[in-house]
């Protein structure tokens, strides 16, 4: 919000969800701020963030309402940060497939990057992707971030090509954060700063102290789950609902927000709703 992109339709802003995690209590609030403050829509990204667009401004600069008003979503935790808390997550972790529940080892990569003042510095490109060892983000762009193995390991990634050591996915943020740290310094300083580690000229080897190959259980992809009910296969079930256009008007925003407390946005630029009990 703080560096906003200046369209020919106004100001622009993206909300960071850590891995698409969002409040039906916080998508109300937006939908309110984007009626009130921006082009009354809102859109999902192929990052599964949210964007207003539309917004009027002054030299850059959105209205202090805007800035007030999205902080009491809770979606603007870190201002220092907010453009570094980039974080993709296999949308169903945790609750149907995957090796692991990769939430709560999210939310503590988000809490530690935000802690440290140093990896303010990073690019607002940066990405980091986490999979659950369903495959189903792995083969998104990223910069770092882990592959689950099982329920308690992971494998570390490195740029697009390379892959560190396996850790504990309870170590698994700090040490992503430690590559991080790294790649700031040796990515330059200016207007010749890289950007992505895979623009190294080792393509990431400059952070690791060692080769590492990369293990078998990573050779694993799968594609997005089809739309409508998914078995939480403990009674429950999950709802994926197709967002045309990646876009939640007024009216499709209210009513995804009355299907649960809970809801996740997807890098397909669509909504899980999960926890729901069988009709």
């Amino acid at each position: 919000m703080l560096r906003p992109w200046l369209a020919n339709d106004g100001a622009l802003i993206r909300l960071r969800l850590v891995g698409g995690a969002l409040r039906a209590d916080s998508l109300r609030r937006v939908a309110r701020i984007a009626a009130d403050l921006a082009d009354t829509n809102i859109y999902l990204t192929s990052r599964a963030n949210l964007q207003l667009r539309g917004i009027d401004h002054v030299d850059g600069c959105v209205p202090a309402e805007l800035i007030q008003r999205i902080a009491q979503t809770g979606l603007f935790p870190s201002p220092s940060h907010e453009l570094v808390r980039n974080i993709v997550v296999s949308p169903l972790t945790g609750r149907i497939g995957g090796r692991a529940d990769l939430r709560d080892i999210a939310r503590s990569l988000d809490e530690l990057l935000c802690a440290d003042p140093a990896l303010a510095r990073l690019p607002g490109v940066f990405w980091f992707s986490l999979d659950d060892g369903r495959g189903d983000v792995a083969d998104r762009s990223l910069d770092l971030g882990l592959f689950a193995l099982d329920a308690d390991t992971a494998q570390i990634r490195v740029g697009s090509q390379l892959w560190d050591s396996t850790v504990a996915l309870v170590d698994a943020p700090a040490a992503v954060l430690e590559l991080a740290r790294r790649f700031l310094q040796v990515r330059g300083t200016g207007n010749t700063a890289l950007w992505h580690i895979d623009e190294l000229p080792g393509k990431g080897v400059e952070l690791l102290d060692h080769s590492y190959e990369r293990d078998e259980r990573t050779l694993i992809t799968s594609g997005p789950p089809a739309f409508g009910k998914i078995s939480h296969g403990d009674g429950r079930e999950a709802l994926h609902m197709e967002v045309p256009d990646g876009t939640l008007t007024p009216e499709l925003a209210a009513h995804v927000a009355g299907l649960g407390p809970e809801l996740i946005v997807t890098p397909w630029r669509s909504i899980i709703v999960p926890d729901l009990e069988p009709a």
